[in-house]
């Protein structure tokens, strides 16, 4: 079966629409005129949205593609309910969008969360334990509505591009050993055996923000959906590096089986290998570090 486009891509995507300050301006101009005299300053363009920060307070977050403009929509409607149970803080819609001013999208202003991406500084190992108390929180039944993701909510038997982007990155690096694709192998295979939650399903580096060490917000949920929690599981390789805070995590977090760590693991090897692959690709520095120290952490954990 050919795969989704989110998983055959090798690179980051180019813009579908050119977004700088000067289109903010306009948009905050004819929608939210009582901010349009706040100072704007760029702070990131990822796959699928660009952010900026609005004055002290405030981030305007804007579909870069038409796939973001539909996660952006997501996050409008579901982050607020959501929100309130969640032992972290996320960046809840305060005010939404329309399209104007040349640009096509629906877009929000949601407010600044303080810290800077995981990748730039890593939590302490102590924190595994309070990312585990929110994926508790977060991983609830979902209801009927809950949006479809055709890229996150599925088994990991369907990401068949894998084993490509292990072969090539075999090609470049000495990170594939035989005990990676053994582990990836084992995770595919093991079934889905716990019900389906709630999940966010794009736990990296660059979505997760730490300030001296402490996890302070989780960014970037246009791709929630009810899937296999497995999936944000991930999280504890891609993050930690010490497998008795993970155990610790794990016991917080409550009844997991062993099919499910299984599964969480091969999710971080597919997010590594992401990650890893499009950075060796584009000659991006920071890709490439963030997928290097995923996959040596799944290879490392006992």
């Amino acid at each position: 079966m050919e795969q989704p486009e989110q998983f055959t891509r090798t690179g980051k995507p180019a813009a579908e629409v050119e977004i700088d300050a000067a289109l903010i301006a306009r948009l905050l101009e004819e929608q939210h005129p009582d901010l349009a005299a706040l100072p704007l300053e760029h702070v990131d363009a990822g796959w699928d949205n660009a952010i900026y920060r609005l004055g002290t307070e405030l981030a305007v977050r804007l579909p870069r593609r038409q796939l973001g403009a539909q996660l952006v929509e997501h996050e409008q409607r579901w982050l607020p309910e959501l929100a309130s149970r969640l032992t972290l803080p996320v960046p809840v819609p305060m005010r939404v969008g329309e399209p104007g001013a040349g640009y096509p999208w629906r877009w929000s202003i949601v407010p600044w969360l303080t810290g800077v991406p995981a990748d730039m500084c890593e939590p302490d190992a102590s924190q595994a334990v309070v990312l585990a108390q929110f994926l508790r929180s977060l991983h609830v039944p979902a209801p009927d509505e809950a949006p479809p993701n055709p890229f996150r909510d599925v088994p990991l038997v369907k990401l068949t591009k894998v084993d490509g982007r292990l072969d090539r990155i075999a090609q470049r690096t000495e990170l594939v050993s035989p005990s990676l694709r053994q582990t990836w192998r084992s995770a595919v295979a093991a079934p889905i055996d716990q019900p389906l939650t709630w999940i966010h399903a794009d736990l990296h580096p660059r979505n997760v923000l730490v300030e001296r060490g402490i996890l302070t917000g989780i960014l970037d949920w246009g791709d929630m959906t009810a899937g296999d929690r497995a999936t944000d599981l991930a999280s504890l390789w891609i993050l930690f590096d010490d497998d008795e805070f993970r155990r610790d995590a794990l016991r917080v977090y409550g009844e997991v089986t062993p099919a499910t760590l299984l599964r969480a693991q091969g999710w971080a090897i597919f997010c590594g290998s992401m990650f890893l692959d499009s950075g060796l690709h584009d000659g991006d520095a920071m890709l490439t570090r963030i997928g290097e120290r995923i996959l040596r952490r799944v290879e490392k954990a006992d």
